[in-house]
């Protein structure tokens, strides 16, 4: 994705950090054990924001849309209303800990509706055989590469969106719209057919001016998109290889 190939390998090292590093969103949850409602709002919030990259791993194996668009409110819906957070703080990444948790509960669903099948049990959700149409839910070996990559890809890209979004509500508290969504494409990689002069026409300044507001667009950019990764870690150090970890699924590596 473009707008990943301005993350040089030097800026894969994080800022440093002060000693009173403010607690992020999941090392609330972690420190809570999902007991308090500090915990509980901080763990509904970071599933509202990364629900895209669950359904797009339950997506992948179930060929029905409407089917895993019920399993994945299924998912979110136990997930939210467990008493008891089972997470090891060591691991201390909210990525690592939301797959294996989909995969456990996909896991369930199929045990769960071969027992139905066999008498034994009442499946929770309508996950029928299916049809020579509607084939039903297939749930592929959890150790498949192929759905875990779509789960980081979609991860990935929710970080990226997450930080523009940030980004922009930044322009928009400055009164610097106009110059934002003119610039916007370097960030995003939409400039293919636009060139700095144009911006620089666009915006009435010069391509210096253009150009060196570009750098500080991507140079911002970069660290709210550390940020992000942030809010859902429980070790600040381990950013820089979470984030590398992120652009080899963007690239395909």
């Amino acid at each position: 994705m473009p707008a990943t190939e301005q993350m040089s390998n030097s800026d894969h090292e994080p800022a440093p950090l002060a000693h009173a590093f403010v607690t992020t969103q999941w090392t609330r949850v972690l420190e809570a054990r999902g007991d308090s409602s500090d915990a509980k709002a901080a763990l509904s919030d970071l599933c509202a924001a990364y629900y895209a990259p669950v359904f797009a791993f339950v997506r992948r194996n179930s060929p029905d849309e409407n089917a895993a668009r019920d399993l994945t409110q299924e998912f979110f819906a136990r997930l939210l209303a467990a008493r008891a957070l089972k997470a090891d703080p060591q691991r201390g990444r909210f990525r690592s800990y939301l797959l294996a948790a989909v995969k456990n509960f996909l896991a369930d669903m199929r045990d769960h509706d071969h027992a139905a099948k066999r008498g034994g049990g009442t499946a929770p959700l309508p996950l029928d055989a299916g049809t020579d149409t509607s084939p039903g839910l297939e749930v592929a070996d959890a150790n498949a590469s192929s759905p875990d990559r779509e789960f980081d890809r979609k991860w990935a890209l929710t970080v990226l969106g997450r930080a523009l979004a940030a980004l922009a509500a930044e322009h928009v508290d400055d009164g610097e719209c106009k110059q934002f969504e003119a610039l916007k494409p370097w960030l995003t990689g939409d400039n293919e057919n636009l060139s700095q002069a144009d911006a620089a026409r666009e915006l009435d300044c010069s391509e210096t001016t253009v150009k060196v507001a570009i750098h500080r667009l991507r140079k911002r950019f970069r660290e709210l998109v550390k940020t992000e990764i942030r809010q859902t870690m429980n070790d600040p150090t381990q950013v820089a290889d979470e984030l590398s970890c992120l652009m080899a699924a963007l690239s395909g590596s």
